[in-house]
């Protein structure tokens, strides 16, 4: 395929197209909307928060959907239509932090029905392909500040955890006339413009905005998630996608159920990992303030940072959070776009090497303290060993004894040694 069948992306409107947003937020006060995620439907099938647990693990469960008397998660449907976009509803997530108990994520479920590649660019801030292009990112009846108003804040790029745009998961399926992502066969290989399609679904770019450099092409391309002969999948730092290789036969056909996955189960896995990566984030911060304070308070800050280590590992760690397999590859492609095994790993190994230091400085404390009581002890012992053995009652010897075992202890205490111990007792580095 050519350079410019690729970028006929830009014009293609799919036979079904979904669209999902995150934003992050600040939730203002629980909404007064039904709890649980949205509830699509299928036929008999209705994907609400009962349904969605039986995919995941108990603890991923409670993250994405709360737990009775505590809810997490709220949802509001809508129907907005507005330059070719259609809003269904809104979903908020309590994804509250140590340090940011009000943050939350927003969900706005779209579904599209113009070109969908130029959407995602307004959404990416991309400039328009045309300068008639119309801008239909979120904004008018769409705008986030305006559906939330009284109940959560939208972030701006400054905040922490917020992200640079908005989060998209895309989804697109063909006609019968858009062959650069149609196999020819059920066992047929795909074309080399399918995975161009979902690059730039993903991506939110088309070849002018972020071409792909050759030398590194085919390793990017390589990281889709083959969901099935039918659909494929990639998720990048600022978005996924997925996109169909079939032509879709309308209603009745399999994409109907791979549009419900995408919003519900696959939606859930990515939610995760924006959860894992804001706590991640947060832990970076703890550990970067741990010799902020006084080093006397060295240990309570490793013990603070140890307990939120502990609490993240068994409440939002997990890298096989279903049996289902797609979304636990999804989740993994998501967890390796940020890094998040390998940055969990080195805040495990720092907050290790702080737990040592802090167990190291105790051991000198201690070793301090009984330094300290060898140095007061052994003179006035000394002294009054020897009054006791020469049957000296004397007051005034005794007072004698005293202030030259006095002396002597302070005069230990100047030397190196005595400057080593009170350096020990108070955590501190040795005097030289």
């Amino acid at each position: 395929m050519t350079g410019d069948e690729v970028r006929r992306l830009d014009d293609v409107t799919g036979a079904r197209q979904e669209l999902t947003v995150v934003l992050p937020a600040r939730l203002r006060s629980a909404p007064g909307w039904p709890e649980g995620p949205f509830p699509f439907e299928l036929g008999s099938r209705r994907t609400d928060a009962p349904t969605r647990s039986t995919y995941f693990t108990p603890a991923s469960a409670r993250v994405l959907y709360g737990a009775p008397g505590r809810p997490r998660r709220w949802h509001l449907p809508l129907d907005v239509k507005y330059e070719g976009l259609r809003l269904l509803g809104l979903e908020l997530l309590r994804a509250a932090t140590a340090r940011d108990p009000d943050h939350a994520l927003a969900v706005l479920h779209f579904t599209v029905e113009r070109p969908l590649l130029p959407v995602l660019r307004s959404l990416a801030g991309r400039r328009p392909a045309a300068d008639d292009e119309p801008m239909p990112g979120l904004t008018g009846p769409f705008d986030p500040t305006a559906l939330l108003a009284g109940i959560a804040d939208v972030r701006d790029s400054a905040t922490p955890f917020a992200l640079a745009r908005p989060y998209t998961i895309a989804f697109l399926t063909p006609t019968d006339r858009h062959t650069p992502t149609l196999r020819s066969g059920p066992e047929e290989d795909l074309p080399a413009t399918a995975d161009r399609w979902l690059w730039q679904l993903a991506s939110r770019s088309n070849s002018a905005d972020f071409p792909l450099a050759p030398e590194t092409a085919a390793e990017e391309l390589t990281k889709a998630v083959r969901i099935s002969a039918d659909w494929s999948a990639l998720v990048l730092r600022q978005g996924a996608a997925f996109l169909g290789h079939r032509p879709d036969s309308g209603e009745g056909d399999f994409f109907e159920f791979g549009a419900l996955h995408s919003r519900t189960v696959y939606l859930d896995a990515l939610l995760l990992g924006s959860l894992q990566r804001d706590h991640i984030d947060e832990l970076t911060d703890e550990l970067s303030d741990v010799f902020t304070a006084s080093p006397r308070r060295l240990a309570r800050r490793v013990a603070t940072l140890e307990r939120s280590i502990a609490l993240f590992r068994s409440g939002y760690w997990r890298q096989h959070l279903t049996a289902h397999g797609p979304a636990n590859e999804l989740l993994l492609a998501f967890q390796n776009q940020h890094r998040l095994p390998a940055r969990f790993t080195e805040i495990l190994a720092e907050a290790a090497d702080y737990s040592r230091l802090v167990q190291t400085q105790e051991s000198q404390q201690i070793s301090g303290a009984l330094g300290v009581l060898t140095i007061l002890g052994l003179p006035l012992g000394t002294a009054l060993g020897i009054l006791q053995v020469l049957g000296d009652q004397s007051v005034a010897h005794l007072c004698v004894g005293l202030g030259l075992s006095v002396a002597a202890t302070v005069a230990a205490l100047t030397t190196r040694y005595g400057r080593l111990v009170l350096s020990s007792l108070r955590g501190g580095e040795s005097g030289r």
